[in-house]
C-alpha cells in the first residue's frame, strides 16, 4: 500500500488487528499489506460506534500523516467470521432471516463488563432488562459497550428472560 504524503485519502480494506476502547485506538491491517493503520476512537464514533470487534472486516479512508498511516473515515464494518465454537444455546437454532425479521428496539446500556462477558440494557418503555452476551456483541461487530450508550437491539425471549440476539449502534437503526 502506497499513500502519498499530500493529505490525499485512499480507500483501504482490511481486518481490525485490535481495538481498545479504553485506550481510544486500535489498528487495521490492510489486505494489500503495508504498515498498520491507526484507527482512532473519534473516527469510529463518527461512524456511529464506540468499539469494533477484533478481526472485523473494515473499509476505511486512510491518509499518510507525519505520525504514520491513519484512518480518517470508516466506510463499512462487517462482523468477524464465526470461530466455529458452539453458539449460545438460546440462539443456536435461530436462522439469520428470522433474526432479521425481528424489530429493532431502542435501548440504552445499563452496564456491561467485558471481563465477565455480559451486561444488561434497558429497552425504552419496557420494565425488564435485556441480557447482552459478549458473543452476540462480537457477532454484531462490536467489542465493548459503555453505560448509557444508545443501541438498537433485536431481542428474543430466552430461557432466562429477554436476550439480545443482534446489537447495532443507534445510528444504524435510524431510517435513511
Amino acid at each position: 500500500m502506497v499513500l502519498a504524503d499530500n493529505h490525499q485519502t485512499n480507500e483501504v480494506s482490511g481486518l481490525v488487528k485490535w481495538f481498545d476502547a479504553a485506550k481510544g485506538f486500535g489498528f487495521v491491517v490492510a489486505d494489500e499489506g503495508g504498515p498498520d493503520i491507526l484507527l482512532h476512537i473519534n473516527v469510529l464514533r463518527n461512524f456511529g460506534q464506540n468499539s469494533v470487534a477484533d478481526s472485523s472486516r473494515i473499509r476505511i479512508l486512510a491518509q499518510q500523516t507525519a505520525r504514520g498511516v491513519q484512518a480518517v473515515e470508516v466506510l463499512s464494518i462487517d462482523p468477524p467470521a464465526r470461530d466455529g465454537g458452539a453458539p449460545l444455546p438460546d440462539i443456536a437454532g435461530l436462522m439469520p432471516q428470522d433474526v432479521a425479521g425481528l424489530p429493532l428496539e431502542p435501548a440504552r446500556v445499563k452496564w456491561f463488563d467485558k471481563g465477565k462477558g455480559f451486561g444488561f440494557a434497558n429497552v425504552f418503555g419496557k420494565p425488564e432488562d435485556v441480557f447482552l452476551h459478549i458473543e452476540v456483541l462480537r457477532l454484531s461487530g462490536l467489542s465493548d459497550l459503555q453505560p448509557g450508550e444508545a443501541l438498537a437491539l433485536r431481542v428474543i425471549d430466552g430461557k432466562r428472560g429477554r436476550m439480545a440476539v443482534e446489537v447495532h449502534p443507534w445510528e444504524h437503526a435510524l431510517p435513511d
